[in-house]
């Protein structure tokens, strides 16, 4: 609507000019804050202004012959310091009869306080905001507002400022009033019954300040607060301790906070239990805006889900904002406007807020008071009188119903809002009308109390704020007696039961878990592809349709989990489960029940956890696939590892994987218990040097259904001690702790030497025989013998470790078993005191690898670095150096055109009859040894070889870089000196044979573009490209041909010596004036182009010219190869 009526104004221009200019004109002074980005500065309010005066002047002084115009003024802030100097110019040159604005409270005092000195009308769409942190801030001119505002902090009445109209007598105020904020919110408490009410303000947020203060004073009146705490929102005070001190007080909680502490208030309040229906909170939000701070409750972090409940709890009261068609249409042209007349574009989700309806209705008002006066004949210049006629009246705005009290104020609507459970959006649901002061309840809205209520929160609790309440005391001592004494009852009858069912469950529930086990589908074996190749995976179901068996492969870490018999013990498979690598051992099972015990196995190997213990990960018993995962160690198997020669073991690390198996062995003893199956094999080795003991438990499962005494049978049992040969099915069967000890001694030895266990004997007797001997109770028994020699030779820089070992070997392998120490007593008396040095050299051994790795890398780097830097330098011979790099940046290489370049065509003159006479080779040898001279000259120049084919050479200057002019003196200077060069030129292969070339030149326009994907090329195209090949082919041996254009260029330069040739006919091109160029007349040699050398790092440009050397002597040029770097 407001759109057409603008547009019928433009529209009718022409008709209404004659009437226009019969009017009286008189002027209204705009003064407000510009791009202060506030929701009251002149870009947003400005429009609306416009608006209402075109209305103005049609509906009310269209027919009294008086048209009303805006003057105008801006300032950068809501200093009182700009506005009231603006408005003394309007005043005495303007001559205006009203002000509208301005809209903040420091700019708005002085020029109140002027109007009324003037007896002038100043209307304003807001004048109840407090200034800002940078006002507080200004030197003397606002002693006197910050006087004011230090006494908000001390709790005088607040908003004084324009109450008196003694002092402002031509103020109207459009917007509301927070001194009318009290009255709102003793109206919900009056609704529900509310008598306890606190207060929290933010005394840094000076809106809040003036909030809190204003609701503080009308709220005492009113005998309902009863508690008040101030607080700084930028110290970060503890929201939990302040609820908790009002919690004293009152149930009802009013946050005059900024907008990112309600949150914090209600999630404080949320986690204090007081968002369950026992509490409400209220707080203010003039209209929703970014200018207010965020009050929302979402914030995109973790506590988004309590925020939006705590907020269930929580009233807001905001202006009632206009609604309805009117008003939409009347936003539609605010932003219009505001966009061709103030080049201000609202932002996404910015609404056309109620200060810029409140200053459309001021000046709809003072056009009503203005149309009365002029009707009654009075004077349009008296404010007072105006002024009065604004006062005590309502009508129909913009913004709704406009009611101005009897000093000048507006009586604002309020809307009390209230969280949707389900949409998570503050709606609606009652009206506060300034008109009565009345509470009214919007029609089909309920407020949602949170933790189910279906009314309010009740105004005291139950037994009073501190729980003081006599007639409560006697029930809960009442309450306390028969808890007490049912809670014994239940304890001693219910307890002991209850733990024994708890602990049973937990164990079915543990031993019920199947979390461990493994489809065959969900794991991937390696298996080789030969030797070199890489290993392919392939699914265990895959490999056994296949036949292909499963791979072994060694020094990778988990030969003892796998435990597949074999010679080597190191013999697995590596699996990929879950995109990790584990260890896979395949048990030869032709049947196997999954009861309790074995459950029961797997649920003790599922809770071993030690950094000394490679961790079980699940299995397979779907017979007959039955396999077992576990971690897979990259470094192998100490076995592995010390079989190894190329491997430096110290004593240090020797005694450090010591201590690892030790610690181990402590750990297994202290919980699952006898290990059986500890061999070297079985000790595994991950990446970071940390030994991990592996097949421990699981007795049930891994038991093989068929059994073959071979000698790797007796093999697994040199590590079993005597008196458990004899009732060992199978190896590791029969197991004890004191049995762990004997096999950690031979294990020792291992160690010590370097070699398998029973190391003299191995050469000369059997496994089976070793065992024999061991079993046979001998005396001495029959253990490893080591020399002294052989300790000696093993000892090396450690000969004191060797022999600590080899004692505490030799007590580890004692007949007795009560004679071995247990490991808690090895740890204690043998192993602690390594502890602290093996760690250091531990870190030092991985410094040491890390630095190893850093040379390398460094190395690899350089490497890397020239070749990338040969690479690029072979593109750039390719290709021009700037398409080079942009091909290299991933960037498409677009065609372009070059308005000006000169192209240069040679060939070999009888170039048929010497290939005719000459060997493929011999023209070869020949053409690189020409090209070669070429390219060595024309590296002087700024120039770019497009192609050669066959005897043809193509040079282009001018592209792709541009050279302006200089491209046909480059090339014409490059076309001398290679004719010069070519007259001294030697074939080799046919000293005596004099070589000629025809050069032909032509300057023109052309594009250039990559063509190809494989092999790309840098093409020209064009009819210059045409042209210039012409005069190469109309050219004569030894001379240069130029075309007219190219002449044209070369005579601005005034030392090129040109022959006229006359008139050619060209093919394809008719008839052209010719020219030949003879030889360039400067004084002096001309060194090569600066920025064009060559750089030495690169010879690869300028190979070595061919045998014999030429001395290229030019009475106009002198060309001297560059010094190329060795």
């Amino acid at each position: 609507m407001y759109i057409l009526h603008l547009s019928c104004i433009f529209l009718f221009a022409p008709v209404l000019s004659g009437s226009l200019s019969s009017r009286v004109v008189y002027k209204v002074g705009v003064l407000m804050a510009s791009r202060l980005d506030s929701p009251f500065d002149l870009e947003r309010c400005g429009p609306a202004v416009d608006l209402a005066l075109d209305k103005v002047n049609e509906k009310f002084l269209a027919h009294h012959g008086i048209e009303l115009q805006k003057v105008q003024g801006s300032y950068p802030s809501c200093s009182g310091a700009i506005a009231p100097g603006l408005a003394a110019d309007m005043h005495f040159k303007d001559d205006v009869i009203a002000f509208i604005g301005p809209a903040c409270a420091f700019a708005l005092e002085p020029v109140a306080r002027l109007a009324a000195y003037w007896n002038t009308p100043i209307i304003t769409g807001m004048g109840d905001q407090p200034p800002s942190e940078g006002e507080l801030a200004a030197p003397a001119s606002v002693v006197s507002r910050m006087h004011r505002l230090r006494n908000l902090r001390k709790g005088t009445r607040p908003q004084t400022l324009f109450n008196d109209k003694g002092k402002y007598p031509t103020l109207t105020r459009m917007s509301y009033c927070q001194c009318r904020l009290p009255r709102v919110f003793s109206s919900v408490f009056e609704r529900f019954g509310w008598a306890h009410v606190a207060l929290l303000l933010d005394k840094s947020d000076l809106f809040s300040l003036t909030v809190g203060k204003s609701l503080e004073w009308g709220l005492r009146k009113k005998g309902v607060l009863k508690a008040v705490r101030e607080l700084d929102g930028n110290e970060r005070e503890s929201c939990e301790a302040l609820l908790k001190d009002v919690s004293m007080y009152a149930r009802v909680v009013i946050l005059s906070v900024r907008g990112s502490l309600v949150r914090e208030f209600l999630l404080a309040a949320h986690t204090l239990g007081m968002t369950r229906g026992d509490w409400a909170f209220l707080d203010v939000e003039i209209f929703q805006g970014g200018y207010w701070g965020e009050t929302g409750w979402a914030a995109d972090d973790e506590r988004d889900t309590a925020a939006r409940a705590a907020y269930e709890a929580l009233l807001r009261v905001s202006l009632k904002l206009p609604t309805g068609d009117r008003f939409d249409e009347f936003a539609d042209a605010v932003r219009a406007r505001a966009k061709q007349h103030y080049n201000y574009s609202f932002s996404d989700g910015e609404e056309v807020n109620f200060f810029i309806g409140a200053f459309y209705d001021g000046v709809y008002l003072l056009g009503m008071a203005l149309n009365e006066t002029l009707t009654e004949g009075g004077d349009i210049r008296d404010g007072r009188n105006i002024t009065r006629r604004m006062w005590g009246r309502d009508f129909h705005g913009i913004t709704g119903h406009v009611r101005i009290d009897a000093v000048g104020d507006r009586d604002a609507d309020y809307a009390i809002l209230d969280l949707d459970p389900v949409t998570g959006k503050f709606e609606v649901v009652a009206f506060f009308h300034g008109l009565n002061s009345s509470y009214k309840p919007v029609a089909g809205k309920a407020i949602h109390w949170p933790g189910g209520r279906r009314g309010p929160p009740p105004d005291t609790p139950r037994c009073g704020f501190l729980w003081n309440d006599p007639m409560c005391q006697g029930e809960a001592q009442t309450v306390i007696i028969y808890c007490f004494i049912g809670l014994a009852v239940f304890l001693t009858f219910a307890v002991t039961a209850a733990c024994v069912a708890y602990k049973q469950a937990r164990i079915d529930a543990e031993l019920n878990n199947t979390s461990w086990r493994v489809r065959p589908e969900e794991v991937l074996v390696e298996v080789g592809t030969g030797i070199g190749a890489s290993p392919a995976l392939h699914s265990i179901n895959e490999v056994l349709k296949l036949s292909l068996g499963w791979s072994t492969r060694g020094s990778t870490g988990a030969a003892s989990t796998l435990g597949t018999p074999s010679l080597t013990l190191s013999s697995f498979t590596v699996g990929l489960y879950k995109g990790n690598r584990v260890a896979v051992k395949k048990i030869h099972r032709k049947k196997l029940d999954l009861n309790k015990k074995l459950l029961w196995e797997i649920k003790q190997a599922r809770n071993v956890s030690h950094e000394n213990t490679a961790r079980f990960i699940g299995a397979c018993v779907d017979c007959p696939l039955v396999f077992v995962l576990t971690e897979y160690c990259p470094k192998g198997s100490l076995k592995d590892v010390l079989s190894n020669d190329e491997l430096q073991l110290d004593w240090n690390f020797r005694t450090s994987l010591v201590h690892d198996i030790v610690q181990g062995m402590c750990y297994l003893h202290g919980g699952l218990g006898a290990h059986g199956k500890l061999r070297s094999s079985n000790c595994l080795i991950d990446g970071r040097f940390v030994l991990k003991i592996s097949d421990y438990g699981l007795n049930t499962l891994c038991t093989p259904t068929d059994l073959i005494k071979d000698d790797t049978y007796y093999y697994k049992l040199l590590w079993t001690a005597p008196e458990l040969v004899a009732s060992s099915i199978y190896p590791g069967a029969a197991a004890s702790l004191k049995g762990d000890v004997y096999s950690f001694g031979i294990i020792l030895e291992e160690i010590v030497l370097r070699a398998g266990p029973f190391h003299n004997y191995t050469t000369t007797m059997s496994s089976k025989e070793i065992v024999g001997h061991v079993c046979a109770r001998e005396s001495p028994p029959f253990r490893p013998v080591v020399s002294v020699g052989e300790v000696g030779a093993a000892a090396g820089g450690g000969g004191g470790a060797a022999v600590e070992l080899l004692d505490l070997a030799e007590r580890c392998w004692a007949e007795a078993a009560d004679d071995r120490p247990s490991f808690d007593t090895i740890n204690a008396n043998y192993i602690k005191g390594y502890c602290d040095n093996l760690m250091d050299d531990l870190l030092r051994r991985m410094e040491q690898y890390a630095n190893n790795l850093e040379s390398l890398v460094e190395e690899k780097t350089e490497q890397l670095s020239l070749e990338k830097r040969r690479s690029e330098e072979l593109l750039y011979q390719v290709l021009p150096r700037p398409v080079a790099q942009q091909l290299m940046a991933g960037e498409v290489v677009q065609p372009e055109s070059f308005e000006c370049v000169t192209v240069y065509f040679s060939d070999i003159v009888g170039f048929t009859e010497l290939c005719a006479a000459s060997t493929p080779m011999q023209v070869v040898d020949l053409l690189n040894d020409l090209y070669s001279t070429f390219d060595r000259i024309i590296g002087f120049y700024d120039v770019y070889k497009v192609e050669t084919i066959g005897d043809a050479y193509m040079v282009v200057s001018g592209l792709p870089e541009r050279n302006g002019d200089l491209h046909a003196r480059e090339i014409c200077l490059m076309a001398l000196a290679i004719v010069e060069a070519v007259r001294g030129f030697v074939v080799r292969h046919r000293p005596t044979h004099r070589l000629e070339v025809r050069i032909g030149v032509h300057s023109g326009p052309v594009c250039a573009g990559v063509v190809g994907v494989k092999m790309p090329h840098y093409c020209l195209f064009g009819d210059t490209v045409n042209t210039a090949s012409r005069m190469e082919s109309t050219g004569q041996p030894l001379r240069i041909h130029l075309s007219e254009n190219t002449r044209a260029l070369l005579d601005q330069w005034g030392t090129f010596v040109v022959e006229r040739r006359g008139e050619v006919e060209l093919k394809g091109r008719g008839r052209m004036l010719t020219h030949w160029l003879l030889h360039c007349s400067e004084p002096e040699a001309r060194p090569p182009t600066q920025g064009l050398q060559p750089p030495p790092q690169y010879p690869i440009l300028f190979p070595a010219l061919p045998q014999p050397a030429l001395s290229l002597q030019v009475p106009y040029l002198v060309v001297e190869p560059p010094t190329l770097a060795a």
